[in-house]
């Protein structure tokens, strides 16, 4: 899962981009659209010019945020507040995010049979399912490897962006800081054109609490990461850290630039020490900060969501948070795209195509000061889906791959086995009215009287968890006492993920082709390459490397 997204490797610095020129646009339209909230980025030391230019524009001042520099300006002419020089980037303050399903090849065999756990081997020194997590084994966390020497920590705050998370969940609940814990979002029960999107709330205000997950994607990355050991079930990466749900996501799996943001200060501010984000902001698919082919209004808004994450992005590293993210599930060389023909996506229908260059970014995968995570399969070949490059990888881990026929698993067991709510089972018609598995990727595990359920899913939303886990593994035996328990400069976790990793060069020959045909090119050398980063993380290094 997750969708798309290319990682680190853009901008450190963070350049204030100027207001936009007449002469330098296209002639924008009469503005005509009623009044909605927006956010006005403004210049370093531009904050009161910036609000002179929303009032003076007609704008009424809904509230601001000086930590990241930006004002929430109710107007109904954005272009001219944008035209002002004290604004770097003018964006609807709206649902701009999404995760989604890896796409699936055509001609994927349908899992199909039901499979319980209920009498399954337990699997010797570890949990119940242990044996089914080839990925686990892959990156050398298993009982004798990194489980024997570190664990991870309660004093380890794990942030997860994401849809949300199961914090009843059996195999979660041990770890879930629940106190921390907060959801940044109101569900949008249908969107601007009256179309379904969350569909009903739930609950008052449409808030759901910040234990509850309605799409399930954020539930399986907190299991992976820090599922504890705990005789039920799976086991994740790190498996005594605190699981901290920072819900940015809509039920839908739609995310606001703003909530995500405000999940990136939050964390900074509280003390989480490395968080995981394998979503991507939209509705640009890539950012472009002066495209000739976008009108006015979407540059405005591309600026300022570049200019809007890169500072939560430079606020959160300057806090000692580690920032870790999927790099995207489109089969890209991000280095190398030409051409977008899935921006706009929300709402549905707005997309249309248009040229690109490397400059246009998507975020917060090309985000400087982010982690980007590729994927892998059993054997340890790239993922097909995975997207890549040799600027924008930095990391590889397993994500899944059912396609992948270099080893003896077989079929939806070739992907990555984690923890999946109850309810959204269930809404999905997954398991039958007794609690049953309906489908191969659904797993139940009974244990004392106690049942949870778990899911096989692929993407580069599973392979990011892993890094992060490792991550989380780092700080647990490096950091220091401090906010939130222990903190550490994110360049040294940086620096010792990159370094226990295991090396692995490009295929022979480069040019990979998979099995449906299509080919892939992996540039770079053995040390850092397109495919692979700087290798494939590893656990059971990382547990056991000197400072």
């Amino acid at each position: 899962m997750y969708t798309r997204g290319r990682l680190a490797g853009a901008i450190m610095s963070i350049t204030l981009l100027g207001g936009l020129g007449a002469a330098a646009l296209p002639e924008a339209a009469t503005a005509s659209e009623p009044a909605r909230n927006y956010l006005v980025f403004y210049t370093d030391g531009g904050g009161a010019a910036a609000q002179r230019a929303a009032e003076a524009a007609g704008g009424t001042i809904q509230g601001r945020d000086d930590k990241l520099g930006y004002l929430v300006v109710r107007t109904s002419d954005p272009e001219k507040i944008g035209a002002d020089p004290s604004v770097a980037g003018v964006t609807l303050d709206r649902p701009i995010g999404k995760t989604a399903d890896a796409p699936v090849p055509a001609g994927a065999p349908v899992p199909a049979g039901t499979r319980s756990a209920e009498h399954a081997r337990r699997a010797p020194g570890g949990d119940p399912l242990s044996d089914r997590q080839w990925d686990m084994k892959m990156i050398g966390a298993t009982p004798t490897g990194s489980y024997a020497k570190a664990r991870g920590s309660h004093k380890v705050l794990v942030g997860v962006i994401d849809t949300g998370i199961d914090g009843k969940h059996p195999d979660i609940a041990p770890n879930f800081n629940r106190e921390l814990s907060r959801n940044f979002v109101i569900d949008e029960p249908t969107d601007e054109n009256g179309k379904k999107l969350d569909g009903p709330c739930e609950y008052k205000g449409c808030k759901d609490p910040a234990d509850v997950d309605d799409d399930g994607h954020g539930t399986h990355v907190a299991s992976t990461i820090g599922s504890p050991i705990n005789g039920l079930g799976i086991s994740g990466v790190a498996p005594d850290v605190s699981l901290v749900n920072l819900r940015a996501g809509t039920d839908s799996g739609f995310f606001f630039l703003k909530p995500t943001m405000d999940a990136l200060e939050y964390a900074a501010d509280v003390g989480v020490d490395v968080v995981n984000m394998s979503f991507y902001v939209d509705p640009w698919t890539f950012n472009c900060a002066n495209n000739p082919s976008d009108t006015p209004k979407e540059r405005l808004e591309q600026r300022g969501i570049l200019e809007g994450m890169r500072r939560a992005v430079k606020y959160a590293r300057a806090h000692g948070v580690t920032l870790v993210s999927a790099i995207g599930n489109e089969a890209l060389d991000l280095g190398k795209v030409k051409t977008d023909t899935s921006s706009p996506d929300f709402p549905k229908g707005a997309e249309k195509k248009r040229s690109v260059d490397n400059t246009c970014l998507s975020v917060p995968a090309e985000l400087d000061g982010v982690i980007s995570v590729s994927a892998v399969g059993p054997s340890g070949r790239k993922a097909p889906y995975s997207d890549y490059g040799v600027e924008q990888t930095d990391v590889a881990a397993p994500g899944g791959d059912m396609f992948d026929g270099g080893t003896g698993i077989k079929g939806a067991s070739r992907e990555i086995l984690a923890a999946a709510p109850e309810n959204v089972l269930r809404a999905k018609g997954l398991i039958d009215a007794a609690g049953k598995p309906k489908t191969s990727s659904v797993i139940r595990d009974c244990h004392d009287g106690k049942c949870a359920y778990y899911q096989y899913m692929e993407g580069t939303s599973m392979a990011a968890p892993h890094v992060t886990g490792v991550a989380a593994l780092i700080i647990g035996r490096f950091g220091k006492p401090g906010k939130g328990g222990l903190q550490m400069d994110p360049a040294e976790v940086e620096r010792l993920l990159y370094a226990t990793a295991t090396s692995k060069g490009c295929p022979a020959p480069r040019t990979y082709r998979y099995g449906t045909g299509e080919t892939q090119a992996c540039e770079g050398p053995t040390a850092k390459n397109g495919f692979f980063g700087h290798g494939l993380v590893d656990a059971a290094r990382a547990a056991t490397v000197a400072p």
